[in-house]
């Protein structure tokens, strides 16, 4: 019910930086994304307080906290077939160290390669 009445509450802008609203006895835990959130939803609490009791119809919620969350990973772009051809261009080359990205990885790849070739 209260998970449900949170945006009505606070509004889909704010209702976009928090997260998994649960209700612990009497007190219903906000997740937020970091402490500027937490600091400025805490002091607007007794309005949101006040607006979750006229959506919800329910006195149950006497107090609001708010935690801060486990960052989420965001979405992240599949690698494109561009990359994906090099990759298998240079496999057929033989030398799959290309398909590395990151420098100094490929670099250490080659030296335990020569390494365990020697």
């Amino acid at each position: 019910m209260f998970r449900a009445a949170w945006p009505l509450a606070v509004g889909k802008a704010i209702a976009r930086h928090t997260s998994h609203v649960r209700l612990v006895r009497e007190k219903l835990v906000v997740e937020v994304e970091d402490a500027i959130w937490q600091r400025q939803l805490h002091t607007l609490s007794t309005q949101i307080l006040d607006r979750l009791r006229k959506y919800t119809g329910s006195p149950l919620v006497s107090q609001l906290e708010f935690r801060i969350g486990i960052p989420r990973r965001s979405v992240q772009r599949a690698e494109s077939t561009e990359h994906l051809a090099a990759g298998l261009r240079s496999q057929a080359h033989g030398d799959d160290a290309e398909t590395i990205l990151d420098p100094v990885l490929k670099k250490v790849y080659r030296l335990s390669r020569k390494k365990a070739s020697a």
